[in-house]
């Protein structure tokens, strides 16, 4: 009988485990958005109002113009020095031609050892996935129905996921975890068995902003008042792999918690990216975040800013930087505080101002200088 292995932040699975999921925990695997678009509407689709059911491409936070729009895509995936990247959706087949073209230019980027896997639910040009493992996808994770997991032979994919069984690629199924959905999941593990797929990926289910009202309306609550996943979720999910375990099953099968996509896999990603692009007066704290000194001038111009700052202060040039975006003169914190009470004379706004390394600078906080 094989062991069940604790993993960080109440993930757990029993082996094999796919390389993907390896690389995700060690925030090395680019999450690329292909498409919000999808053939089926699963009440717990996850995405934004933003993202789903529009043709809007993402890696990871940073939106891409078009498919054309490919030096971002690469500079995304070299800012985190990933080792792979993860096509999701929506349903990446609706765009299989634009997935293709993607697997080409990462694997031509970064070599064939690049590891790159896809989210499907292939109920549309599933033909094409042919194509795609051609081209060099690595992994196909397929995602069966809920009505399906009982009766998988009946099953719209049962067919496709056979056929990508017999090729050289990992075959996985990836689902959410249902509360109180046992027997239908395990059946499902049953038969993912018999056809030779390698792993099953249990996803914590998880509030957000576009599911809510489906999950009330459906009589699901919040586990906690810190995390947004679904309460009965993970216990079903343990209850499974308990029962995968007593009949012996040679696939893996992993449980991924809400806890651990947002505590280790997200958080270690930021801290890539936060290596990569810090300036030399940014400090990165142990969440990956980065902390600054931030001047906003009410009358002068930043560039002035910046000359007084260093021909009246000495601030060296390195540590300093002109944001156009954010209207502001970035410097080292501890030389703000320093020089804080001279500047506030002249009328400039002096904070630290703390930020999260992704493209959209998301701020998590501003404390005036004054305060400290």
């Amino acid at each position: 009988m094989k062991n069940i292995t604790p993993w960080r932040n109440d993930s757990v699975f029993i082996a094999p485990l796919s390389p993907a999921c390896r690389m995700c925990a060690k925030g090395s695997k680019m999450v690329i958005l292909i498409t919000g678009l999808c053939s089926t509407r699963c009440f717990y689709c996850p995405l934004s109002f933003k993202k789903g059911g529009t043709d809007r491409i993402f890696a990871d936070e940073w939106e891409l113009e078009n498919e054309q729009d490919t030096k971002k895509l690469i500079r995304e995936a070299e800012s985190i020095e990933a080792t792979g990247a993860g096509i999701t959706g929506g349903d990446p087949l609706i765009v299989w031609k634009r997935v293709q073209t993607y697997i080409t230019l990462l694997k031509g980027t970064f070599g064939e050892k690049f590891n790159i896997h896809l989210y499907t639910s292939a109920l549309k040009n599933a033909n094409h996935l042919h194509d795609l493992i051609a081209t060099g996808l690595d992994e196909v994770r397929f995602h069966p129905l809920p009505n399906t997991w009982r009766s998988m032979e009946k099953s719209p994919i049962s067919k496709i996921v056979k056929n990508t069984v017999n090729t050289n690629t990992d075959v996985a199924i990836e689902i959410p975890v249902l509360p109180k959905k046992e027997q239908e999941i395990l059946s499902l593990i049953t038969w993912a068995e018999t056809q030779g797929v390698r792993w099953v990926n249990l996803n914590e289910l998880e509030f957000s902003e576009r599911n809510c009202d489906a999950f009330r309306n459906r009589g699901f609550q919040v586990k906690n008042d810190i995390s947004a996943g679904v309460k009965g979720s993970e216990q079903t999910a343990v209850k499974v792999i308990k029962m995968t375990q007593k009949k012996d099953l040679r696939i893996g099968v992993h449980y991924c918690s809400v806890s651990f996509k947002d505590g280790i896999q997200l958080k270690n990603r930021i801290k890539r990216r936060a290596q990569y692009i810090a300036k030399p007066y940014d400090v990165i704290i142990k969440d990956g975040t980065l902390v600054k000194g931030a001047i906003y001038p009410t009358s002068r111009s930043l560039r002035r800013v910046s000359t007084i700052l260093q021909e009246t202060y000495n601030v060296p040039l390195n540590l300093l930087f002109i944001d156009t975006e954010k209207k502001r003169v970035e410097l080292a914190a501890w030389l703000l505080q320093k020089i804080a009470p001279k500047l506030t004379k002249l009328e400039y706004h002096c904070f630290i101002v703390e930020e999260y390394p992704t493209v959209d600078r998301l701020e998590v906080e501003r404390t005036p200088v004054s305060d400290l």
